[in-house]
């Protein structure tokens, strides 16, 4: 039953989708730091994490899911508004902040059902 639930490849995406986001907000708060900083280029999560997420979800392999791991990387498509080569907008990355703490909401109460149904489980009582 426990095995179960911990290898779901839902509990499984989900934990991963949550370092992600944890790491998109270490992300966030460089990029912020370094607004003014010339030539700081924005970092974010790199695009090839979420494609291949999205793949093995899609082929319904935890362990495959289970084996990836986020890395930063810099956004690409970050193009730079001033002549200091700087590629971080302000009002960009509070964007991606909220975005990005709606994501860790959503994903940490998903989490928690998962952890609910076990406790439920071994208790026998509904909380």
């Amino acid at each position: 039953m426990i095995d179960s639930l911990f290898n779901n490849s839902a509990y499984v995406a989900t934990k991963k989708m949550l370092d992600a986001t944890a790491l998109r907000q270490e992300a966030i708060a460089s990029n912020l730091a370094n607004l003014e900083k010339p030539n700081y280029k924005r970092l974010d999560v790199a695009p090839s994490f979420t494609a291949s997420l999205q793949q093995a979800i899609a082929a319904g392999d935890p362990e495959r899911v289970a084996g990836l791991q986020p890395q930063l990387a810099v956004d690409t498509t970050a193009v730079a508004r001033n002549k200091d080569g700087n590629t971080v907008q302000l009002e960009s990355e509070l964007t991606h902040l909220n975005q990005n703490t709606l994501e860790h909401s959503l994903e940490t109460q998903l989490v928690s059902t998962s952890l609910l149904r076990l406790r439920q489980a071994i208790t026998g009582t509904v909380v």
